[in-house]
């Protein structure tokens, strides 16, 4: 097992390399860099998006030998200076090399436009997109393997036939359109306003009981985890259901039921440790999937102040240092998690071996 982890370790830099080296060249291509932000900003014309499409004073003609949209009229020297400010003044190949040694060191630098280091931001919102991730993922988990459980048992009859067709509407129903509905139906939208709108505690939080603070905390979450659970648990759902499936089918089960056992027992004492394998060593990589894949859209909607709504500004502001910093920083977690989720396999069936396997 050692030797498996150890390649895995490895194949760790080679994969992590080439997912800088494809950001980092394409964002060469994007308009609107840092600097255009700030030309934009100071002559009035708001963002650099607004410049490039023509919408802003400044305009985008640069055929008078202006090297940024929205910089004329500024001195030189003026230019030059942000382009050493921000790094510019290299070739893009240096830039890179850079960026990567700091990162090596675990050096993300520090915001462009925040005056705070990436690293202080990314703590700083990270509560709150675990939040969304860790609650998401528990909810989905405990619906989905007693769901999925009598799915398998009951395969075939009314009841597994009206649960999938509710649970291929929540697969189909995108996360971003349930949370817009859930805002107009339970947020003030056109009819109820149950939950609160934006943000995850109340003013006052802090003068609140310890009961009254729990509950408030579970009040304004409770619209943006149910948005993010509703595809992650159909997906679990159908997991379990063919997992148990799988089992159901093997001979031991069926010299189990030979014995005399009890369904009960043939169930939860042979065939759950068995079907639940995938279930479980599964959870780190859903953790992470619930935790990136909706975070984005549901922390705007719901204005939540999180890891995705981070990234998501940094991008429109074009904040390199965020932007590359948490890529790179999420990207060495996810193939982290990656091999946690292989021996949380090898935790829960000591039967299966990596080593034989070739990477």
């Amino acid at each position: 097992m050692g030797a498996y982890i150890l390649r895995r370790l490895l194949l760790i830099i080679p994969t992590l390399v080439g997912i800088m080296i494809i950001n980092f060249a394409l964002i060469q291509f994007v308009p609107g860099g840092p600097i255009e932000q700030i030309l934009a900003q100071m002559d009035g014309g708001g963002d650099a998006f607004e410049t490039i499409a023509g919408g802003g004073d400044a305009g985008i003609d640069t055929s008078d030998g202006e090297s940024y949209a929205g910089s004329r009229g500024l001195p030189e020297d003026f230019i030059k200076e942000l382009e050493v400010q921000f790094g510019f003044d290299k070739p893009a190949h240096i830039r890179f090399l850079n960026m990567m040694w700091d990162y090596i060191r675990f050096d993300f630098g520090e915001s462009y436009f925040r005056s705070i280091s990436v690293t202080d931001l990314v703590i700083e919102k990270l509560p709150v997109s675990i939040t969304l991730g860790l609650w998401s993922t528990l909810i989905a988990y405990i619906i989905s393997i007693p769901l999925g459980i009598r799915k398998a048992v009951r395969d075939g009859s009314s009841f597994d036939t009206w649960t999938s067709g509710v649970i291929i509407v929540a697969y189909a129903i995108p996360g971003f359109l349930f949370a817009i509905l859930l805002l107009v139906l339970f947020a003030g939208g056109s009819y109820w306003k149950i939950f609160p709108l934006r943000g995850l505690t109340s003013e006052g939080f802090e003068d609140l009981s310890l009961l009254g603070q729990i509950g408030d905390y579970f009040w304004h979450i409770a619209l943006p985890v149910i948005a993010t659970t509703i595809s992650s648990f159909a997906t679990l759902t159908l997991l379990t259901k063919n997992s148990f499936l799988d089992e159901i089918r093997k001979q031991y089960v069926v010299t189990a039921r030979a014995k005399g056992l009890s369904e009960g027992q043939v169930l939860y004492g042979h065939i759950f440790r068995n079907a639940m394998l995938l279930v479980i060593a599964s959870f780190p990589s859903v953790f992470v999937g619930v935790f990136f894949g909706s975070s984005v859209i549901i922390e705007n909607l719901f204005s939540l102040d999180g890891i995705g709504r981070l990234g998501f500004e940094a991008v429109v502001s074009r904040d390199y240092p965020v932007v590359f910093g948490t890529l790179f920083a999420f990207s060495l977690l996810g193939l982290i998690v990656g091999i946690i989720s292989d021996l949380m396999y090898v935790f829960i069936d000591p039967r299966i071996d990596f080593e034989s396997r070739k990477t």
